[in-house]
């Protein structure tokens, strides 16, 4: 499973763009949550070479679930600065590996206190001092800086600092970047989350293929192509999509944190990693009293099952999950007679012609409402599209909560007719998954696809329960109970 990537005040970053943030929707039944958007191209150059292959694991690091190196890390924190912890590195049941309690702990203590010095960030002294001056003169952002230096000091073996860290991170974080297009579309091909995963390879690709050109190519022998490749980039950017955090009480920057990132996620959990300025080190507060032997957590964040998919590997049990939420898609109907003045409304505030929008197992977004009545809008109510399409958006600070009485009931089956859709999609899928033909003839690759298609399996069906729900609650909503 997971390794925790250690979720503060404000969720992991899911984008390239550290301080990238969009506006909450407003749920109707429920009380508003973020959900963030696609992540941000930091790059200028994209590639089509999302039909990736099987990688090859990166020549450091160790298996996702070893304690091999678990002591030499523990050993050099402690030599380096990090106090006597009540915690310690085992095999766990949920994540392979964790942070179990050695002493009781009570609810409301104070953990961990990694000092700053420990932490890697954009500022961390490079091995190759030449490398790192020539990434901040051609300014590049944190999120591929981070990267960048963490494959050159993994390169640098026992000669870096952080090689006992290193050691310790999985060769291949599980993460959807390291599944192929041909896995993403077969395994994936019902759920909105596809699209997020397919968009994600692209982004890494693009941003590797920036700085290749920009950089990399221009300095061969600080960035030699065999140590800086997209493979390398895949492992560094799964690492950092697992791991990476910001901290609010340090400005919001954002680091790597060893020790705080073997922790791993439970949603029922809601404690988060933060900057401690009183005792000067990275800390979180217990939410709950810990027995010796047991496996302590913290929250990675308000976060889907699909998202947590996304970039830690992983699904949740059905019904455990409560920031669980499945994306709907609604369109507008080409055929429509004002589908020209609807779409210039809604690209008037960066919408599209077709739009997903959150739904929790509690209720749905005004936004996707909004959307829903400008979908079946007839003319004689054109004067009202821009006011639909600036409800819809979560960009601005337009009322959101519109009502139309006299086309409720189209909007309403709109809705329905675009969930009753989405249920097919999982239906087809969860109906041929049992006898789905895995194609391999490996032992281990048999393991693997076996893997992914039970963390499909296990999220198509969490989603299409959420679907299930709002196709219930807005039947009773049409008929006036609710």
């Amino acid at each position: 499973m997971a390794e925790a990537t250690r979720l503060f005040h404000t969720t992991l970053i899911p984008s390239f763009n550290p301080l990238h943030k969009t506006k909450p929707y407003s749920y109707s039944q429920s009380p508003p949550i973020i959900f963030h958007k696609r992540p941000i191209n930091c790059s200028v150059s994209t590639s089509d070479t999302t039909k990736a292959t099987v990688t090859q694991k990166v020549p450091w690091g160790c298996d996702i679930d070893s304690l091999e190196n678990a002591s030499a890390l523990q050993k050099w924190l402690s030599e380096s600065g990090l106090p006597p912890q009540k915690m310690a590195i085992q095999r766990v049941e949920v994540g392979e590996r964790g942070l179990v309690a050695l002493k009781n702990i009570r609810k409301g203590e104070n953990l961990l206190f990694v000092p700053p010095s420990l932490c890697i960030t954009a500022d961390s002294e490079w091995s190759c001092t030449e490398a790192g001056e020539v990434l901040k003169q051609n300014s590049v952002p944190d999120w591929p800086l981070i990267a960048t230096y963490l494959i050159s000091e993994a390169n640098f073996m026992e000669s870096s600092r952080w090689s006992n860290y290193i050691s310790a991170l999985p060769r291949q974080p599980y993460s959807l970047l390291y599944w192929t297009r041909e896995e993403l579309d077969r395994y994936l091909e019902a759920s909105q989350i596809r699209e997020r995963a397919i968009e994600r390879v692209t982004n890494v690709i693009g941003t590797y293929n920036d700085l290749r050109l920009r950089i990399f190519s221009k300095y061969p022998h600080l960035f030699p192509e065999e140590v800086f490749n997209i493979e390398t980039f895949k492992w560094s950017f799964g690492i950092l999509f697992s791991r990476l955090v910001r901290l609010p009480s340090m400005d919001g920057r954002v680091a790597l944190v060893p020790w705080a990132d073997m922790l791993n996620h439970s949603c029922e959990v809601e404690t988060f990693l933060d900057y401690d300025k009183s005792s000067k080190g990275v800390v979180f507060t217990t939410d709950r009293p810990y027995q010796p032997g047991e496996q302590v957590f913290i929250s990675y964040g308000k976060k889907s099952n699909g998202e947590l998919l996304l970039s830690y590997g992983f699904v949740p049990k059905e019904g455990t999950n409560p920031s669980d939420s499945v994306e709907l898609s609604l369109s507008l109907k080409k055929s429509d007679k004002c589908y020209k003045e609807k779409l210039e409304a809604l690209r008037k505030y960066e919408l599209s012609g077709s739009q997903c929008f959150p739904i929790q197992i509690t209720g749905w977004p005004m936004e996707l409402m909004a959307y829903a009545f400008l979908a079946v809008s007839p003319p004689s109510m054109s004067r009202q599209f821009e006011e639909m399409a600036a409800a819809a958006s979560n960009k601005n600070t337009t009322k959101k909560d519109l009502r139309y009485p006299e086309i409720e009931e189209q909007a309403l089956q709109f809705i329905l007719d675009s969930c009753e859709s989405s249920i097919s999609k999982y239906n087809r899928f969860l109906q041929a998954s049992g006898s789905m033909d895995l194609d391999v003839t490996s032992p281990k690759q048999l393991n693997r696809r076996l893997f992914l298609k039970q963390l499909a399996v296990d999220l198509c069906t969490s989603e299409r329960r959420i679907l299930f729900r709002a196709q219930y609650l807005h039947q009773q909503f049409a008929i006036g109970d609710i």
